[in-house]
């Protein structure tokens, strides 16, 4: 059967010590048997590896942070679409999520298609409103309160035990075992992610993951467990491993069923001595190891482009246990004129 022929549109191209999941996403896609792919990936940073892996990035456009707010990135992809007439977005970022999510209608009106929670379902799950989620749909989550400023931190940490866990808004994560060492990390995600920042209960155990595709009715059509086999110091999985786990595609199914999520989410859960699992955080997207679900057998980012595109998918109902990734480091070798050629023009 002919291949259809899409162009499709990605972040998430920088794969330093906290990846992205922009170039996995690529893979998953480009080893699709439906669809053959022109990939066009948006970067804020002209040193985004992605960029220049001409092997699976076709060309590639600078985007405005999002912090140079919403109305900046649509002239962007107004401009982008003009040359490149794409089908579809991906946005892989917690930080832009919110302005894709405000610019969607507007988005489809050029002609795009996206894939993207609502801004309820992206608004409930943040890490300070943990625990009014767990209320709200009956799961297990650690004690979490928002911080401001270092008065308030020193308010919220009275009712606490140490260690605690000192979190940004979007990433980074950090056990602080004393006041000071909690106002240290204060200071180093405050900076780099802005407020608030998020203190939460340190819960001992096995820290597992799931990743799962929703259909925005309430169905799973893709979720594949995995255990984390080496965890760097930012709290990343840089290896891990798929497991058979019921209870946790349970909780997965519970979730996406009650909340009708659509699109990508990873669960970071804990699960206890006493084997109780805690939702440690819900992040709204595909995570960097998802190239770990296709190799086990379910082509996650391939599912989702077929949802954006509203063609029909079945869901997943296996997945091969015991398959492993392990990330590494590869110096690339590229010529200074493709970095020159960007910076002056935006694109390569």
């Amino acid at each position: 059967m002919e291949r259809k022929r899409i162009t499709i549109a990605i972040t998430g191209l920088n794969n330093i010590d906290s990846p992205g999941p922009g170039m996995p996403v690529i893979r998953g896609i480009k080893e699709s048997t439906d669809f053959d792919a022109r990939i066009v990936g948006l970067a804020y940073d002209h040193l985004e590896p992605g960029i220049y892996m001409k092997e699976w990035v076709d060309k590639t456009y600078m985007i405005p942070y999002p912090s140079k707010g919403k109305e900046a990135l649509f002239e962007r992809i107004k401009e982008i679409n003009a040359k490149e007439n794409i089908d579809l977005i991906i946005p892989n970022f917690d930080a832009e999520l919110f302005s894709f999510i405000k610019l969607e209608n507007q988005i489809n009106q050029l002609g795009i298609k996206t894939f993207l929670p609502t801004l309820e379902q992206f608004e409930e799950r943040h890490k300070s409103s943990l625990p009014e989620y767990g209320k709200k749909y009956g799961v297990n989550v650690p004690k979490s309160e928002e911080a401001y400023s270092m008065n308030d931190l020193a308010n919220v940490l009275r009712s606490y035990t140490y260690p605690v866990m000192v979190k940004g808004k979007y990433y980074d994560a950090y056990k602080a075992y004393s006041q000071e060492q909690a106002q240290a990390y204060f200071s180093k995600v405050s900076a780099k992610w802005g407020y608030p920042v998020i203190v939460q209960e340190f819960v001992e155990g096995t820290e597992v993951n799931v990743i799962t595709l929703g259909d925005g009715n309430g169905q799973v059509i893709s979720a594949v467990a995995m255990r984390k086999q080496y965890i760097t110091d930012k709290g990343k999985a840089w290896g891990g491993v798929t497991i058979s786990d019921d209870s946790m595609l349970e909780l997965t199914h519970k979730i996406i069923s009650q909340t009708k999520w659509r699109g990508g989410m990873e669960l970071e859960l804990i699960r206890t001595a006493d084997n109780k699992l805690y939702i440690l955080e819900i992040n709204p997207r595909i995570p960097a190891w998802v190239y770990l679900a296709v190799g086990a057998g379910q082509n996650l980012p391939e599912a989702l482009v077929k949802l954006a595109m509203g063609m029909d998918v079945k869901p997943y109902t296996s997945y091969e246990i015991g398959k492993m990734f392990i990330r590494y480091s590869w110096d690339m070798i590229v010529d200074i004129d493709m970095f020159s050629k960007l910076v002056t023009s935006g694109e390569l």
